[in-house]
C-alpha cells in the first residue's frame, strides 16, 4: 500500500508521467499513425473506387502523419459507423479521432476524451430545391420538412420556426438516410440536417446545381479531433498541427509557396516555418513539424477548397468556417 501512495504521490506532483502519457513513443515504435472518424461521409471520408479513404478527415490524420514522422503517407485509417465513438480510444484501437459526435459538455467529461480543438463549425440547416425559390430559412412557411427524430433536432425546428412566426409540418425518420430517399420522392419539400449531413446528401442528388443549403444554422456544432484523455503532450500535437493548418492560411502560406519561404522576413512566417524559435521541441518534434504539415495537405483553405469547392460539382459555402478575420470562427492562438 504504501508504494501505491509514494506513486501516486509523484505522479500529483508531476513527477511520474501518467501511464497514459505515451502516446507519441507509442505511434513511433509501431511506425505509423492509427487515424479514424465516425460514419463514412461524402466530402470528410469516403472511399474511391479502389478503396482508398479520402476527404477531409483523411486529409487532417495525414497533416497529423506528417507532423509526427515527416512522412503524410504513415497512416492507417479507420471509420467507426455510429455518430459518437469513443470506445476505440478507450482500447486503443485509434490514437485519434479526426471527427467524432459535436463537441458537447456531455462527451468532453464522461468517456475518458478529450475534444482538442474545433477543425470544422456546423449546426442544423436546411437543403431545399431551387424550384422553392427561397435563398434564406427565413422566407421558410408552410413546407413540409424532413427530419431525423433525435439530438433536439424537433425541438430546433419547432423553436426556429415559432420565432420566426411561420408554419411548417414535420416530416419524421429514425434513421438520416431516410431523409435523402424521401427528399427524392417528394415526400418533403425540404431536409433539414447538420449542414455535413446536407452537404454530402447534395452530392447524392443527380444535379446538385438544382439543390441549395441556406446559410442560416438554427443550432451550433464544433466538429474536431478527439483524442484520450491523461496525454497533455499528445493532445497539445495533435492541437498545434490543427492551428498550423489555419496559421498558414492567415500568413498566406500554402503548400505550393511554402519550399520558396525559406528566405521570408515576416516574424510570423519564420515561426510557422520553425526557422525563428522552435514549438516543435516542447512537443518532442521537430523544429520543422508545421512545415511538414503544411507542405502535405496545404494550409486550411486549401484543405477546405479540395473536399468542398467548386470542383466537387457541390461547392460549400465556407461561411463560419472562414478564418476569423473574414467572417468566420476560425482562429489559431499566434506562434510565438
Amino acid at each position: 500500500m504504501k508504494p501505491f501512495l509514494l506513486v501516486l504521490a509523484l505522479v500529483l506532483l508531476g513527477l511520474v508521467a501518467p501511464a497514459q502519457a505515451q502516446t507519441l513513443d507509442a505511434i513511433r515504435a509501431r511506425g505509423f499513425l492509427v487515424c479514424g472518424s465516425s460514419n463514412p461521409l461524402a466530402g470528410f471520408a469516403q472511399q474511391d473506387v479502389e478503396g482508398r479513404w479520402q476527404g477531409f478527415d483523411v486529409d487532417l490524420c495525414r497533416a497529423l502523419a506528417a507532423a509526427i514522422f515527416g512522412n503524410p503517407d504513415l497512416i492507417e485509417f479507420r471509420s467507426f459507423r455510429g455518430e459518437a465513438r469513443f470506445a476505440p480510444l478507450q482500447t486503443g484501437a485509434v490514437d485519434v479521432l479526426m471527427r467524432n459526435g459535436a463537441w458537447t459538455a456531455g462527451r468532453d467529461l464522461r468517456y475518458g476524451a478529450r475534444y482538442v480543438t474545433p477543425s470544422f463549425f456546423d449546426g442544423q440547416g436546411f437543403l431545399v430545391p431551387q424550384s422553392l425559390s427561397v435563398v434564406s430559412a427565413y422566407e421558410l412557411n408552410d413546407v413540409r420538412v424532413c427530419v431525423v427524430d433525435g439530438a433536439g433536432a424537433l425541438q430546433a425546428l419547432d423553436e426556429f420556426f415559432f420565432s420566426n412566426q411561420t408554419s411548417y409540418t414535420d416530416v419524421v425518420y429514425e434513421d438520416v438516410a431516410d431523409l435523402l430517399v424521401a427528399y427524392r420522392a417528394n415526400m418533403c419539400d425540404v431536409v433539414s440536417a447538420s449542414g455535413r449531413q446536407l452537404q454530402a446528401m447534395r452530392r447524392e442528388l443527380a444535379d446538385p446545381s438544382q439543390h441549395r443549403i441556406l446559410p442560416e444554422r438554427i443550432s451550433k456544432e464544433a466538429i474536431g479531433p478527439v483524442v484520450p484523455g491523461g496525454d497533455d503532450q499528445w493532445f497539445e500535437i495533435v492541437r498545434w498541427t490543427i492551428f498550423a493548418l489555419i496559421a498558414a492560411e492567415e500568413v498566406g502560406v500554402t503548400g505550393l509557396n511554402i519550399d520558396s519561404l525559406s528566405a521570408a522576413r515576416s516574424p510570423d512566417v519564420r515561426r510557422l516555418l520553425g526557422i525563428d524559435g522552435d514549438v516543435g521541441a516542447s512537443l518532442g518534434l521537430r523544429a520543422s513539424f508545421m512545415t511538414d504539415a503544411i507542405r502535405a495537405i496545404g494550409n486550411y483553405g486549401e484543405l477546405f477548397d479540395r473536399h468542398f469547392g467548386p470542383q466537387t460539382g457541390a461547392a460549400m459555402v465556407r461561411g463560419q468556417n472562414a478564418l476569423w478575420g473574414n467572417g468566420g470562427l476560425l482562429y489559431a492562438p499566434p506562434i510565438r
